[in-house]
């Protein structure tokens, strides 16, 4: 570069903002409708029916408000999501707001080990709260998952 007339390479769409254009362009998702990457808003309202669900369980096995309920609620919230998602591929508060999940096929794990993965990450918090430009958080790029609208 500089004086000797060089020009900067072309946009390959590798390593520069086209490959960012929308979430999961990258793994060649659509930009909207079935198959996109869902928002946050949409991902958090199935996070939070998902455990209402757990907690209400949990309520007919220890007294609503105890620490027995909430550690009783966070095991069935992990079991549920390990199970259904298995199965499934989606729990009952993601299939109430649309979203599947899916592997991305960068890591070359065994479906249920993959989902039990991701799972034990997301019960931890922190992993599901980072996350990438493809909204994709530490515990669906550690499990080689990503969230999609169905």
């Amino acid at each position: 570069m500089g004086s000797t007339g060089e020009h900067a390479p072309a946009p390959t769409g590798k390593g520069d903002d086209t490959e960012y254009s929308y979430r999961g362009n990258r793994y060649g998702m659509p930009p909207a409708g079935p198959g996109s990457v869902p928002g946050f808003g949409r991902r958090f309202a199935a996070l939070f029916f998902d455990w209402l669900l757990s907690l209400g369980a949990a309520s007919f096995f220890a007294a609503p408000g105890s620490q027995d309920a909430a550690n009783l609620a966070l095991l069935i919230f992990a079991v549920q999501g390990v199970v259904l998602l298995s199965l499934f591929g989606t729990t009952i508060g993601k299939r109430l707001v649309g979203i599947g999940l899916a592997p991305t096929g960068e890591r070359a794990l065994f479906w249920p080990a993959a989902v039990l993965l991701r799972t034990v990450l997301l019960c931890l918090v922190i992993p599901a709260v980072v996350y990438d430009r493809d909204q994709r958080g530490l515990h669906d790029r550690a499990a080689g998952t990503i969230a999609v609208r169905i």
